[in-house]
C-alpha cells in the first residue's frame, strides 16, 4: 500500500509518482488562506478535473436505485476477509486490473478490520462495506481504473467531511489517490473523527489567513471561466504592460515632466502617472506655471493634446466610422466593436488599446442599471474619442516613449471619465487640472493620485502663448477668494452658479401656490444642491372652479400671480398643429436609437437656440430627452409623438426662449399661467409645450373654471397635482389683467399678519 508523506511544498503534489520517494501519496487538509494556496488550488482543481473528481460538498448516499442495482449484481452476501472483497471488485467493478483490484481490497479490508476492533458487529460493518462499494462504483470509478500509474489521481472535497467520506478517503489513498481537503471553517469538525490527525496532515505555512467568506470552487471556477472568457475578447495579448503612479512623488507638475528613461527600468513596462490637482498652490504664479509646463512637454518633442473645459462629443461623422452591428450579447458586441481599433504603425500598441478598451468596457458593464445598449453607445464614445486623438498621442510612438493629456476643468459626465480611463491604460500620461473648486470632476479610479490645494481659482483657458498668459492681481485673487467662501455650501448662490438642475413637482395646498409663487426657488420646500446639480422645487398644478363663485375675487387671485416673466395664455390652443414649424420636416432625423443628436440638432440651419448660453442649450436639450424617455405624453413611441415633442421643443417663442435664458436656477423662476375657460379642447402641442417647461423650472399653473378635463388628456400618466376650489362656471371671457385690481380679499394669514397684496 501508498505511505502518506510530508510536503516540502505544496508544489510536489504535480509530481509523477516515478519522481516521488518510494510510493508515496499526499493526503492534507488546508483550514487557511494566502495567494500561494489559492493559485495552488486553482492549478489543483484543473489537475482534479483532469485526471480525478471534484466533490463540492458531501458525496451523496446510495438511493435506492443505487442499491437496488447493487443487490442486483453483487446479492446481498458479506464475508469479512480479502478473498471475497476482491472477488466482489472484479464482479463490480471490472474495469480494474489485478493489481488496483489487489489494493483496493486491502485497503477495504483494513478499514473494516479497524471499524470491528472499534465494537461494529457485522450488520454495521456490511452496510459500510455497501456504502463503499456503491461510492466506487457512482462517483469513483473513473479513479480506481488509474490507480498506480505514474499520473496520480487527485481528489479535491470542500466542505466538513462526515466519518464515512473520510474512512473511503483513507482507502482511496492507501491505494494510490493524492487528496486535498478544503475546510472553510477550520479544523474542529475535522479533528472530533481523527483525533490526532492519522489519516491526514494539516497544512501550515507563514501568512495563512481564514478562508473569505465569498470562496469557494463555484466562485473560483466562474472567475477562471471569466478569465478565459476575456482571453478570447484580447485576442493576442500584449507584451507591455503600464507601470501607473508607481514610481511618482507627488510634487505638483515635476512627474509629467520627469523623462521616461528615468522613471523605470522594466523593459516590458512604460512608466505613467495618472493625477488630478484640485485646487491652486498660487493663484499669481498658476497660469505662468501652466504654460511653462506646455513649452517644457514641447521641449521634450513629447506628443501632447490638451482640452479644455470639455471634451467634444463625437460628431456625427465621427460615430459612422465606427463599424458596428445589432448586438445579442456583451461578449458579441466587445469583440466586434473592439475590431475598430485600428494602429497599423505598431502592433503591440494596438493589441495593447484592445486590452485596456475591453477591461474598461467590462468593469463598466458590472454596475446597476447598465444594459446593452447603453454600454454599446458608451464603447462607441471612446472609439470615437481613441481615434480622433491617437494620432496625435502616438504619432511614431515606440516604448518606453509616453505622450501627455491634459484636460483643463475636469470631467463633466461618465463617458469623459471613462476615456480619460482608458487613457491612463496606455502610455500616455494623464494629467486633471480642476483650478475652481466650485467644481467637481466626476471622474473616480483607484489608480487616481490625487493632489489638492486649499486656493480656488477660474482658468477658463489653457494659456498656450505666453502673451495670452493672464497673471491676475492680488486684489483680483482676493476677491475670487471671497467668492469662493461666500458661495460654497453657505446658502448663498452668486449668479448663474450651476449650470444643471432637475425639476421637483411641489405637492401643495392651494393656498400655498399664492404664498410660495414668487419666492427665490432656493426658499421652498425640498430646495437643494448635489454635485453641482440644483433640485428646483416647481409648480405643475390645475385649478378647476371658482371659489364661493365670486368671480371678480377669481380674475383678482389670478392676477396675484402674473409677476415678472409669466407668460400667460387665454385662448385654448396655444400652439397649433396647422402653425408654422420649421422644424418638424427635420425632426424625425434628430432622433435616433434612443438618443436626441443633440450635435446633429445644433448644426442644423432649422436650430434656433444657437445665440443661447451653452449651458442653457445643454438644459433644453437634456430635458427634452428626458421628456421623450418618460413617456409622458400619449402616442410616444406609438405613433411618433416623440418627434412631435422635438418639434415643439425645439420651436418655442421668443418670449419663451427669453425667460429660459434669463433663468438662474437658484432664483425666481419663469412662470406659465394657462387659462382655459371654454370648452375648446387644448392641442397636443400644448401639453408637450407645458410638460416641457415643468421639466426646464416653470411653473405651470392652469385655471380651468369648468372642470373640464384639459391637458391631462394627452399625458400617460397624472403628473399635475389638481386643486377643486369651489363651483364650477361656464361661458367666462378671461379680461384684460391690465384693468384688473390684484387688491384681494384677505386671507386670515394675512389678516394675522397684517400683510395685503
Amino acid at each position: 500500500m501508498f505511505e502518506h508523506k510530508t510536503l516540502t511544498n505544496l508544489d510536489e503534489y504535480f509530481l509523477e509518482l516515478n519522481a516521488r520517494q518510494g510510493k508515496s501519496v499526499y493526503f492534507y487538509r488546508i483550514n487557511g488562506y494566502n495567494e500561494s494556496i489559492k493559485a495552488f488550488i486553482q492549478k489543483y482543481y484543473e489537475a482534479a478535473r483532469k485526471n480525478g473528481v471534484v466533490a463540492e460538498g458531501k458525496i451523496p448516499n446510495p438511493d435506492e436505485k443505487n442499491l437496488d442495482y447493487y443487490q442486483e449484481i453483487m446479492g446481498l452476501d458479506f464475508q469479512m476477509n480479502v478473498g471475497f472483497i476482491t472477488a466482489g471488485l472484479r464482479k463490480w467493478l471490472p474495469r480494474m486490473n489485478d493489481y488496483q483490484r489487489n489494493s483496493v481490497a486491502v485497503a477495504v479490508y483494513d478499514t473494516l478490520d479497524a471499524m470491528r476492533r472499534e465494537g461494529k458487529n457485522e450488520n454495521m460493518l456490511k452496510n459500510a462495506y455497501i456504502k463503499f462499494m456503491c461510492w466506487l462504483y457512482y462517483k469513483f470509478e473513473r479513479i480506481v481504473n488509474q490507480l498506480g500509474g505514474n499520473q496520480v489521481p487527485k481528489i479535491l472535497y470542500e466542505g466538513q467531511i462526515t466519518n464515512y467520506e473520510l474512512k473511503l478517503f483513507d482507502i482511496l489513498s492507501k491505494a494510490g489517490c493524492d487528496i486535498v481537503l478544503l475546510q472553510y471553517n477550520g479544523d474542529q469538525n475535522y479533528l472530533l473523527l481523527d483525533r490526532e490527525s492519522k489519516l491526514s496532515d494539516e497544512y501550515k505555512t507563514g501568512g495563512m489567513v481564514p478562508f473569505p467568506k465569498e470562496f469557494n470552487i463555484k466562485r473560483m471556477r466562474e472567475e477562471q471561466q471569466q478569465q478565459a472568457g476575456m482571453q478570447r475578447l484580447y485576442g493576442t495579448a500584449p507584451a507591455i504592460k503600464n507601470c501607473t503612479n508607481a514610481w511618482i512623488k507627488g510634487t505638483e507638475f515635476d512627474d509629467i515632466t520627469k523623462t521616461v528613461f528615468t522613471r523605470g527600468k522594466e523593459q516590458n513596462f512604460f512608466y505613467n502617472c495618472f493625477i488630478r490637482m484640485n485646487g491652486v498652490q498660487d493663484k499669481m504664479l498658476y497660469e505662468n506655471q501652466l504654460y511653462l509646463l506646455q513649452m517644457e512637454i514641447k521641449r521634450s518633442k513629447r506628443n501632447y493634446v490638451i482640452v479644455e473645459q470639455v471634451i467634444p462629443p463625437p460628431s456625427m461623422e465621427e460615430i459612422e466610422q465606427i463599424r458596428r452591428k445589432n448586438y445579442g450579447s456583451q461578449e458579441q458586441m466587445i469583440i466586434d466593436l473592439s475590431s475598430n481599433i485600428i494602429y497599423a504603425a505598431n502592433i503591440e500598441l494596438q493589441r495593447l488599446m484592445n486590452k485596456t478598451f475591453v477591461d474598461i468596457i467590462t468593469e463598466e458593464s458590472k454596475k446597476p442599471g447598465i444594459n446593452l445598449n447603453k454600454l454599446t453607445n458608451k464603447a462607441v464614445y471612446l472609439l470615437c474619442w481613441l481615434k480622433r486623438y491617437q494620432s496625435r498621442l502616438f504619432s511614431n510612438w515606440k516604448m518606453p516613449d509616453v505622450s501627455c493629456f491634459i484636460y483643463l476643468g475636469g470631467c463633466r459626465n461618465e463617458n469623459e471619465a471613462l476615456f480619460l480611463r482608458l487613457l491612463s491604460g496606455l502610455p500616455v500620461d494623464v494629467l486633471i487640472l480642476n483650478p475652481d473648486l466650485n467644481r467637481r470632476c466626476c471622474l473616480q479610479d483607484k489608480w487616481l493620485y490625487e493632489i489638492n490645494y486649499e486656493e480656488s481659482m477660474q482658468v477658463e483657458k489653457y494659456p498656450m502663448e505666453n502673451a495670452g498668459v493672464r497673471i491676475g492681481t492680488a486684489a483680483y485673487h482676493a476677491e475670487r477668494e471671497l467668492d469662493t467662501i461666500m458661495y460654497q455650501d453657505s446658502g448663498i448662490y452668486r449668479d448663474r452658479q450651476y449650470g444643471k438642475a432637475v425639476s421637483i413637482t411641489l405637492q401643495t395646498m392651494y393656498e400655498e401656490i399664492s404664498i410660495l409663487w414668487n419666492q427665490e426657488l432656493k426658499f421652498r420646500p425640498n430646495f437643494n444642491v448635489i454635485d453641482n446639480v440644483v433640485n428646483v422645487p416647481v409648480f405643475f398644478a390645475k385649478v378647476s372652479g371658482v371659489k364661493d363663485g365670486n368671480i371678480q375675487q377669481y380674475w383678482s387671485s389670478i392676477k396675484t400671480l402674473i409677476v415678472e416673466d409669466t407668460l400667460v395664455i387665454k385662448n385654448a390652443p396655444y400652439i397649433k398643429p396647422t402653425d408654422s414649424n420649421p422644424v418638424k420636416a427635420y425632426a424625425t432625423g434628430f432622433y435616433k436609437n434612443g438618443r436626441l443628436q443633440k450635435q446633429k440638432i445644433k448644426e442644423h440651419s432649422c436650430y434656433q437656440y444657437g445665440f443661447l448660453r451653452e449651458e442653457i442649450q445643454e438644459h433644453i436639450l437634456d430635458k427634452l430627452q428626458v421628456l421623450i424617455d418618460q413617456k409622458t405624453i400619449k402616442g410616444t413611441f406609438e405613433n411618433g409623438t416623440e418627434y412631435t415633442a422635438i418639434a415643439t421643443a425645439l420651436n418655442l417663442n421668443k418670449d419663451i426662449i427669453r425667460m429660459i435664458q434669463k433663468f438662474d436656477f437658484t432664483k425666481k423662476n419663469p412662470k406659465l399661467i394657462y387659462i382655459n375657460t371654454t370648452e375648446e379642447l387644448i392641442s397636443l402641442e400644448d401639453s408637450i409645450l407645458t410638460a416641457f417647461l415643468n421639466l426646464i423650472g416653470f411653473d405651470v399653473v392652469f385655471f380651468v373654471p369648468t372642470g373640464y378635463q384639459s391637458v391631462e388628456k394627452f399625458f400617460n400618466r397624472k403628473i399635475m397635482e389638481e386643486h377643486q376650489i369651489g363651483d364650477y362656471v361656464y361661458d367666462l371671457h378671461p379680461p384684460d389683467f391690465d384693468t384688473i385690481s390684484s387688491t384681494a380679499r384677505l386671507s386670515w394669514r394675512d389678516k394675522i399678519f397684517k400683510r395685503g397684496n
